[in-house]
């Protein structure tokens, strides 16, 4: 099994070698660029610029991308013209502030640097994927709410994800992000009411660490979620847009 360095070196020198000239940049984002890396629950996530993505530029990648996720395991690399990244700053606002802030260039120039993203639009895509979070955690329970074991994995497994999400709630709050993740859920508590101890709990459970009465704990976690959606939502109103009618002349 390779390491987690030669996992990168090894994937960008087959891209460089299969794209050739057509490869501009290759970053690293994510928890491994940030510098809280879980050796077994974390991914290592690629974020890929191309000078073309036509298919059959694609093509030529293509068996790189399949040993990558297949035989590592890892997520496929997010496949981006330099145009589209910029272009997508408005309806990946989470994703785009995440990387520009934290990320680490392992070939070619930086595709992120200088890009501006709009935080009307940030705030309204942490609401929506809130909502999003909150009504598969609701769907899961419905689902699973007899079984414990599913439960544990299902709160475990979420957790990763919730965090980015409060992290961002902060952000729209214009909160200085505390830089662990202790002090993400303890500011939270203190700002929307949601118990830090619920967010703690997932984080336990990633580990696998046991826990009893994991149906009322889930209850508990659900009802969290709520609490910073309303919170959200009372603090940071949603700005109104509509779309400018173009004048008669």
């Amino acid at each position: 099994m390779l390491a987690r360095e030669e996992k990168l070196t090894e994937v960008v020198r087959r891209l460089e070698e299969a794209a050739g000239q057509n490869l501009q940049s290759v970053i690293l984002y994510g928890s491994a660029a940030r510098g809280d890396f879980h050796a077994h629950k974390s991914d290592l996530n690629l974020l890929c610029v191309l000078k073309s993505a036509k298919a059959a530029e694609l093509t030529r990648i293509a068996s790189v991308v399949r040993w990558w996720s297949g035989q590592l395991r890892e997520p496929a690399p997010r496949i981006f013209t330099h145009q589209e990244l910029i272009h997508s700053a408005d309806v990946f606002a989470i994703e785009l502030l995440d990387i520009g802030q934290v990320h680490r260039v392992l070939f070619g120039d930086d595709p992120v640097a200088g890009i501006e993203v709009p935080m009307n639009l940030h705030r309204a895509q942490v609401e929506h994927e809130l909502r999003t979070a909150l009504q598969k955690l609701r769907d899961h329970f419905l689902r699973a709410s007899d079984n414990e074991h599913e439960l544990r994995e299902i709160y475990g497994k979420s957790i990763s994800s919730i965090t980015v999400l409060l992290r961002h709630v902060l952000i729209a709050l214009g909160e200085d992000v505390p830089a662990d993740k202790s002090g993400v859920y303890q500011r939270i508590e203190e700002l929307t009411g949601a118990p830090a101890s619920v967010f703690e709990l997932g984080r336990a459970l990633r580990d696998n660490h046991a826990h009893s009465e994991i149906t009322r704990a889930y209850g508990k976690y659900l009802e969290a979620v709520e609490l910073v959606i309303h919170a959200l939502d009372a603090l940071v109103p949603k700005q109104e847009w509509q779309r400018v009618k173009k004048q008669k002349f």
